[in-house]
C-alpha cells in the first residue's frame, strides 16, 4: 500500500512538471513571434549559432565563442549594446 501511494505521488509530480514544461515552452515561441528581430554576429556561444556560415551548415554548430561570422537573432535594438557585437559578419 504504501508502494502504492509513492508511485501515484511520483506520476503526478512527473505530470505536473511535465504539464509546467509544455506552457512554459508555449509561451517563449509565443514570445519569439512579437517583436522584430535582427541578426547579431560575434556574440554566440560554442554551439549556440542560429545558421550556418562559410565554416558549416546548420544552426547549433559553432566550434569556439564569439567567432566574427557566427550570428544569432536577438530583438532589435540589442546587439547595439553587446560589446564586441555587429550587425554585419566582421571581413577576413
Amino acid at each position: 500500500m504504501k508502494l502504492n501511494k509513492i508511485a501515484r505521488t511520483a506520476i503526478v509530480t512527473t505530470s505536473a512538471m511535465a504539464f509546467a514544461m509544455t506552457a512554459a515552452a508555449g509561451s517563449a515561441s509565443a514570445d519569439d513571434k512579437k517583436g522584430k528581430k535582427e541578426k547579431c554576429y560575434g556574440v554566440v556561444a560554442k554551439g549556440m549559432n542560429d545558421c550556418a556560415t562559410s565554416a558549416h551548415s546548420c544552426a547549433g554548430q559553432a566550434s569556439v565563442d564569439q567567432h566574427p561570422e557566427e550570428w544569432m537573432y536577438v530583438p532589435a535594438g540589442l546587439c547595439d549594446r553587446i560589446a564586441g557585437a555587429t550587425k554585419e559578419p566582421k571581413k577576413s
